[in-house]
């Protein structure tokens, strides 16, 4: 049975609501405040549980009420928790997140046991892997441990996508051992630009085909409203964004992530996991938070209009 393998960040996440974006040095009094799961790996994990892959989740957390908090609430999304790590001195990662009420946000993150999930903490992994899995990838925990777990997956015949968020420098020690084994990149526009080290183009596939020079054997750049482009040695092509009464954006490129990667375990060519991607994005933009829009394999099939 194929899985989506999971190596990255648990956060919880600490959102405000407010009327606009904040101006440097400006204060602003929130309209509301909420405590909820999230991190990069947490989020992408929920998503490609919910599409009805089999999922796990190589994370770590501090010994804290936070830590429990993301626990219970991965465990109810079905996400296998047995390479979660408990931290004793780090505390869990806390992200603070901004949203507006045109549903853009800004985010921060202070890493705290994230920064634990060494290389180490992966050891097992090549040893767990099969040929039918894959093997999903963020930044938000140190790029070595990534990069590791890339080598791993591809000595195990494992398929390898990475979210190169937040994106590296160019140049940082081991990311191109990384993206030499990556089977799909996936960034957003501001990610694109920082790795091809381009200013804002006319045009994204030009930058999608830039970036798989770089290694990456397929290159997706998601584009929010506007979709998504695709680059691979057989071509690229453009998906457009399918629609969705927007709340919040918190977590939308996390849907599309974790669903193109089920996707892609399922058995589904990278053209239809990237649509499955972006029908996900559209979900998680109808609820507050970057776990809390509730949607499911058949939900996303009935929003691409296919047959589940």
């Amino acid at each position: 049975m194929s899985r989506v393998i999971v190596v990255g960040s648990a956060n919880v996440d600490v959102t405000t609501q407010v009327a606009a974006l904040p101006a440097p040095g400006q204060t602003l009094l929130a309209t509301d405040t909420a405590l909820l799961p999230g991190g990069k790996g947490a989020n992408q994990a929920v998503a490609a549980s919910r599409w009805g892959t089999a999922t796990e989740l190589y994370a770590a957390v501090g010994a804290d009420s936070f830590g429990r908090l993301l626990r219970t609430a991965l465990a109810a999304q079905g996400v296998g928790l047995d390479r979660l790590i408990e931290h004793r001195s780090a505390p869990t990662g806390l992200a603070l997140v901004t949203v507006a009420a045109d549903a853009e946000n800004t985010i921060v993150v202070a890493p705290g046991a994230n920064s634990a999930l060494t290389a180490d903490a992966i050891a097992d992994l090549r040893s767990r892997l099969g040929p039918d899995d894959v093997v999903l990838l963020q930044l938000e925990v140190p790029l070595a441990t990534a990069a590791a777990a890339a080598v791993a997956a591809r000595a195990a015949g494992a398929r390898v996508v990475l979210n190169a968020a937040p994106p590296p420098q160019p140049g940082s020690s081991g990311l191109a051992t990384l993206l030499a084994n990556v089977d799909v990149l996936v960034v957003n526009e501001t990610e694109a630009i920082a790795l091809s080290g381009a200013g804002t183009p006319a045009a994204w596939l030009p930058v999608a085909v830039a970036l798989r020079e770089q290694g990456p054997a397929a290159v997706v750049i998601t584009l929010g409203g506007d979709g998504a482009v695709a680059c691979t040695g057989d071509g690229s092509w453009h998906q457009p964004a399918l629609p969705a009464a927007v709340l919040d954006t918190t977590g939308a490129g996390d849907a599309f992530c974790g669903v193109l990667a089920a996707a892609l375990a399922d058995g589904r060519t990278l053209p239809q996991a990237v649509r499955a991607g972006c029908a996900a994005g559209a979900a998680a933009t109808e609820g507050r938070g970057a776990q809390s829009a509730l949607y499911g394999r058949d939900e996303l099939d009935a929003r691409m209009g296919d047959v589940a």
